[in-house]
């Protein structure tokens, strides 16, 4: 099984506003690199932060063996601590009964997880990380895009798009 080093970041000038996720993926053993991002024209910084993590594992091809870097406690304590797999359980209802927020994108990683092997790792943001740092330039830099497309699953606490 292929063993993939993946780093992570989503960013958003205004949150919500603007937003730009990013990942670097790399081939363990290899000097084969690829860098992704994407960003939406009104989101969450959380929101930028799982869909970063989607879009580096939906590019892999096969099942891979992936160590996921973020400098999100978000992502990282969801997945890690079990809190997906809870809010799946409970139909999306948190402990505290409110419901979760970004199911979509929730559901959406979770069959990710389940097919590859993942483990996700947090390192601290902005603490001279090459590839973390690379990840904030990238998500950033879409942020700031003129043109985003909408992000059709974000709803603002107000109930608004």
């Amino acid at each position: 099984m292929k063993h993939v080093i993946i780093h992570t970041d989503g960013s958003c000038l205004r949150n919500p506003g603007p937003g730009g996720w990013a990942a670097v993926l790399a081939l363990e053993g290899t000097a084969a690199r690829r860098e992704l991002c994407g960003g939406f024209r009104r989101t969450t910084n959380n929101r930028m932060e799982i869909m970063a993590v989607i879009a580096a594992l939906e590019a892999l091809k096969e099942p891979c063996a992936v160590d996921v870097y973020t400098d999100s406690q978000y992502v990282r304590n969801a997945v890690e601590k079990g809190w997906l797999a809870s809010w799946r359980a409970k139909n999306w209802v948190k402990a505290d009964k409110k419901p979760v927020l970004n199911v979509d994108l929730w559901q959406r990683l979770a069959p990710l997880l389940a097919r590859h092997e993942v483990r996700l790792h947090w390192l601290r943001g902005h603490a001279g990380h090459a590839e973390n740092e690379r990840c904030d330039e990238l998500a950033r830099a879409r942020a700031g895009e003129p043109g985003l497309p909408p992000d059709t699953g974000f709803v603002a606490e107000d109930g608004h798009k």
